[in-house]
C-alpha cells in the first residue's frame, strides 16, 4: 500500500465512482480499477461494491476514509516542509565556531543570511581550537565552521573558503602603560604581566612565540573562557593580546586597543563538508562570503 494508491481511493469517495475520478485524475479508468484492486488485496478487504456503474463503499472502504485521508495530509504536510526547507523558508543550520571568531567576522554572515532567510535558525556551537572546528564538520556535528589559523589546512576531508585575515592587538586598561594612537613593538611587551587563551589557540600560540625569541613576560591568568578576558583586563589583572575583532567591544567598554608592530594576523577559513551539504549550508557560504567582501 502507497499513499498514491491511497489518493486514488479518495477520488473516487469524492467524485462519486470510477469514472470521474479517473477524468480528475488524468487516468484512464482501467488503470485506476487496477490501482484499487492492489490496494484492497493489501488490505485483504474490498473497498466498494461495483452496482452498474456506481461504486458503494463497503464497511471496510468507510473504515478506511478517515486514516487515508490523514495520511495524504501527512504526506502533503511533509512535501511542503521540504521544499520549506530547500527553498530556506524555514529550518536550521549548525556552525562551529570558535570565539573571536564568533565575535567577528560570524555576526557579519549570519545578519546578512538572515536578513535574506529570517526563518532559518543558525545554531552557532562552540569550538576552542581550528581541530576542533575541523573534526566538528568532519563528523557531521556541524555543518559548517569558522576557524582562524596561522598555517595552511591539509584536512582533505573538508573545503577551506578563504574568509580574510585578522591581526593581533593588544588591549589593555585605559590607564595602561602604553598611550593611545602609537602601535606598540612587541619587545615592549617585556615584562608585562599578560592574560592568555589555552594552548592551541591563535593567541596562545602568538605569546608563546614571543617567549621563544627571549620576550620574557609574566602569565597572569590563563582562561579557557574568551570572555573573561576583557573583565580581567579591565580589572588590571594584566594586558591581553587577541584578535581585532574584540576591537569594537573592547573599546565599547572603556579598554584601550592599541597595534602591535610587527604585524601578525591569522588565516579566517569557513570550512565546509565536501559532500552532502544542506540547501542552508550552500547558501550561507555564498552569502556570508559575499557579506564579507562587502565590508
Amino acid at each position: 500500500m502507497d499513499v498514491r494508491q491511497l489518493e486514488y481511493f479518495l477520488a473516487i469517495v469524492d467524485h462519486g465512482g470510477f469514472n470521474r475520478a479517473a477524468s480528475a485524475l488524468y487516468l484512464s479508468q482501467p488503470s485506476l480499477s487496477q490501482a484499487v484492486r492492489a490496494l484492497e488485496r493489501d488490505l485483504g478487504s474490498s473497498l466498494f461494491h461495483r452496482i452498474g456503474r456506481r461504486a458503494v463503499l463497503t464497511e471496510a472502504g468507510t473504515a478506511l476514509i478517515e486514516p487515508a485521508r490523514a495520511a495524504v495530509r501527512s504526506l502533503a504536510t511533509a512535501r511542503a516542509s521540504v521544499a520549506a526547507v530547500h527553498e530556506l523558508r524555514e529550518g536550521s543550520l549548525d556552525i562551529a565556531a570558535m570565539p573571536s571568531q564568533a565575535v567577528e567576522p560570524l555576526t557579519t554572515m549570519i545578519r546578512a543570511f538572515s536578513g535574506r532567510y529570517p526563518g532559518v535558525t543558525v545554531n552557532i556551537r562552540a569550538a576552542f581550537t581550528a581541530r576542533d572546528v575541523i573534526d566538528m564538520v568532519r563528523t557531521g556535528a556541524t555543518e559548517l565552521g569558522l576557524l582562524a589559523t596561522s598555517e595552511p589546512l591539509t584536512d582533505k576531508e573538508v573545503i577551506a573558503h578563504a574568509a580574510g585575515e585578522q591581526r593581533f592587538v593588544l588591549v589593555t586598561p585605559p590607564d595602561g602603560p602604553f598611550a593611545a594612537g602609537r602601535p606598540v613593538a612587541c619587545e615592549e611587551l617585556a615584562g608585562q604581566r599578560l592574560i592568555v587563551g589555552q594552548r592551541g589557540t591563535g593567541m596562545r600560540a602568538y605569546v608563546d612565540g614571543l617567549r621563544e625569541r627571549g620576550i620574557g613576560f609574566t602569565i597572569a591568568a590563563e582562561t579557557e573562557h574568551r570572555v573573561a578576558i576583557l573583565p580581567l583586563v579591565l580589572a588590571g589583572v594584566g594586558l591581553a593580546v587577541v584578535t581585532e575583532s574584540w576591537r569594537t567591544t573592547a573599546e565599547r567598554a572603556g579598554a584601550l586597543v592599541v597595534e602591535i608592530e610587527p604585524r601578525t594576523t591569522l588565516r579566517i577559513a569557513l570550512v565546509s563538508r565536501r559532500t552532502g551539504r544542506s540547501p542552508a549550508a550552500r547558501t550561507f557560504v555564498t552569502c556570508g562570503l559575499s557579506a564579507l567582501g562587502d565590508t
